[in-house]
């Protein structure tokens, strides 16, 4: 019997990209950055990088977000798998997909910059956009578009059943402001009196002795009652 002939092995690279979500202004917004090189040069694209040789995807995530926002301990998980041979032109490259959640009061620069800059979702994937929303005339790299509607439809489905949203929010916070992360991922209005009845009675706050003072009258703060999930 003949022995089997070694068979070379494709040379395959190994990336991650990340979905970093946060709420401002009541909306649902995702860092990106400008290439600079081809390909895509011109183009936004979401934050990321290969994984290196003696790591995982999950520290290279954690690596390349730690790197680009400057903030360490944030909400991350793997969202998918994204290996169509011709998603990178310069070779094959399968992209391990994340999405990590943080509360805007924790970035140190919610404006960004020139290469790195906060966009609203809903003006990027929805056409027409909401009302109110203008579009954004951006266009992104690579699968990137795929990949950021893949992780707001996946997002929308945990609200149903994890409280993914209090990632979004300071450690403690008003009703409301939890009601306006809930519509920002959602992309529609939610009744407030039904919304405020169903979490109270999910036991998944608590009151706290603070209140938030503003034009009106002082606002309670409450708290989530288990921040890791």
């Amino acid at each position: 019997m003949e022995a089997a002939v070694p068979q070379p092995q494709p040379a395959i690279g190994v990336a991650v990209d990340i979905v970093i979500l946060t709420v401002v202004d009541g909306r649902l917004r995702v860092l990106l950055s400008l290439r600079p090189t081809e390909p895509f040069k011109g183009y936004w694209s979401l934050p990321g990088g290969f994984v290196g040789q003696h790591e995982s995807s999950d520290t290279a995530a954690e690596r390349e977000l730690q790197a680009k926002t400057g903030v360490g301990g944030i909400y991350l998980e793997q969202l998918y798998t994204f290996s169509e041979p011709l998603r990178d032109p310069r070779s094959r490259v399968i992209a391990v997909a994340y999405y990590a959640l943080v509360s805007a009061d924790r970035l140190p620069n919610q404006a960004g910059s020139r290469e790195s800059r906060w966009f609203d979702v809903s003006a990027i994937l929805d056409d027409p956009p909401p009302a109110g929303n203008p579009a954004e005339d951006i266009q992104l790299g690579f699968d990137h578009e795929l990949i950021l509607r893949t992780a707001r439809d996946r997002i929308r489905g945990k609200l149903e059943y994890v409280p993914i949203g209090f990632q979004l929010l300071p450690e403690r916070f008003t009703l409301t402001e939890l009601q306006h992360v809930y519509e920002a991922i959602l992309g529609h209005g939610i009744d407030k009196r039904n919304f405020r009845t169903k979490v109270l009675r999910s036991g998944l706050v608590r009151e706290s002795d603070e209140y938030r003072k503003g034009k009106h009258r002082p606002a309670r703060l409450y708290e989530f009652k288990q921040r890791t999930f």
